[in-house]
């Protein structure tokens, strides 16, 4: 049997996969599109997802295809980074949605992962022993579990009935890959008024004379599956910019909306929700394909431990405890921003004030943690001040660095006494006796994904600490 079905082959779906095969937990994908789209709505990772990746040894393919920028401010507020942030990787990776999902592909792939292309999810049920999956073309499979990386728009969330509860659209913005006949100097000044008072309009060099635009639609579409068309495209850039910049050739045209939504539940039995499919906002502040890819992360070794036989009861239900806040923290502040770009005098006159409340480092800092989601912490109770937090990358005294660590997917014992033990989960947490001189804490127990379990130097409390996560010791 199949271990786990993953609807979806977009970077979610495909990060997930990579997660469940680290584990070793037989895993198939299915995707509806016969080939990748080549789409990019999503243009960079921030500062987590870059983590994400470093923890698993893939941050360099990334880097080499990717540009290191600045980041951008809360609401497309122009203010400088702060100092220091808690992070080794401080910037945006510009790379294209596209790329990362055949890189993520790839390593899906290379860990042993099948994906079927082509293969249009239908149905499904379940009972205490399984998910069968029904697609189109009549066949049927059979899996132990099935998670839906399937998109806003998701059948797997739909045929579980899941509610999905927020606010429809109400604006939308037209996104397109084309050509332009027009100077860079008429496009930049253009630009630079229409700016004063409409966020959602530019154009950016993709290359090899390619652009991408965006610019308001005209309203809200009553069908939003059918595309938009270049001489819409054309008649929404005279109107705000008093030109179409001569546009033409475009390689595709879409929109997107304002609609925000979160389900109400990430697990309904053996079958779970990630990414789009559990959460929907607007792309202020490019947050959408980062929080899949971290919903994938903190899923993918909770779902294997269940597989494998050894979770501890309640980890696997721990996924929609632990991300669905963080959706929920995600979906407000997107709320905020797209109220801040209004050209409307009231979210006008905020936003002048936040940006002089962003001048003082703390403010700018929190919303900044905000965005790269490297504020996140989980709740695991009272205890050290690092507990459920994610840890940085920090150097190690005998020379590694942190996350060289964590490669393998592993818990992880970071033990700088040399007295304590892990002996019993030895299959399950590597016990590695170093430290760091930035790391202020005898030892650090480590879950899979990075988030501290525990902290400090007493045996008795590791003890208490490790079956909580790890499951019983081995005999």
């Amino acid at each position: 049997m199949i271990d786990v079905i993953v609807a979806g082959g977009g970077p979610v779906g495909l990060m997930l996969a990579a997660e469940l095969r680290l584990h070793g937990a037989r895993t198939v994908v299915l995707e509806r599109l016969a080939e990748p789209a080549g789409e990019s709505r999503a243009l960079g990772l921030h500062a987590r997802s870059v983590e994400v990746l470093d923890q698993r040894g893939l941050a360099d393919r990334f880097l080499a295809l990717g540009r290191r920028s600045a980041g951008g401010g809360f609401a497309a507020i122009d203010k400088p980074w702060p100092d220091r942030l808690d992070t080794t990787h401080a910037y945006v990776l510009g790379i294209p949605q596209a790329l990362t999902e055949r890189l993520l592909g790839e390593r899906a792939v290379e860990l042993g992962a099948e994906i079927r292309r082509g293969s249009e999810l239908t149905g499904l049920s379940q009972d205490e022993h399984g998910v069968t999956a029904e697609l189109a073309d009549g066949t049927r499979l059979r899996s132990r579990h099935l998670v839906g990386c399937d998109g806003g728009r998701s059948t797997v969330r739909k045929l579980l009935g899941t509610g999905f509860p927020g606010e429809p659209s109400s604006t939308e913005t037209l996104l397109a890959e084309a050509e332009l006949d027009v100077d860079p100097e008429t496009l930049t000044a253009v630009m630079a008024e229409v700016r004063r008072t409409q966020l959602r309009f530019g154009a950016m060099p993709l290359g090899d004379g390619l652009y991408r635009i965006i610019v308001p639609a005209e309203g809200v579409a009553p069908d939003r599956a059918v595309p938009p068309t270049l001489e819409e495209l054309r008649r929404q850039l005279r109107a705000y910019g008093g030109t179409d910049f001569g546009v033409h050739s475009p390689r595709r045209i879409s929109r997107f909306g304002d609609a925000t939504r979160l389900a109400e539940r990430y697990r309904t039995g053996r079958v779970l929700l990630a990414g789009d499919a559990a959460h929907i906002h607007p792309p202020t502040g490019g947050q959408g394909l980062n929080l899949g890819i971290q919903d994938a992360f903190n899923l993918g070794w909770k779902l294997a431990a269940e597989i494998d036989g050894w979770a501890p009861e309640g980890l696997l239900d721990s996924y929609h405890t632990e991300r669905h806040p963080v959706a929920a923290d995600v979906l407000d502040n997107t709320r905020a921003q797209m109220e801040l770009l209004s050209a409307a005098p009231g979210p006008r006159a905020v936003r002048r004030l936040l940006a002089e409340l962003m001048d003082f480092e703390e403010v700018n800092r929190y919303l900044i943690e905000k965005i790269t989601a490297i504020g996140v912490r989980y709740d695991f109770g009272e205890g050290h001040e690092l507990l459920g937090r994610r840890l940085r990358d920090v150097r190690l005294t005998r020379g590694r660095r942190l996350y060289e660590l964590t490669h393998g997917g592993k818990g992880l014992l970071l033990d700088r006494t040399g007295r304590l033990s892990a002996a019993g989960w030895a299959d399950r947490v590597d016990h590695v006796v170093d430290g760091s001189e930035e790391l202020d804490v005898p030892a650090v127990l480590l879950r899979p994904d990075g988030h501290v379990a525990w902290a400090g130097e007493d045996q008795r409390e590791l003890l208490g600490a490790l079956p909580k996560w790890f499951g019983a010791a081995a005999s």
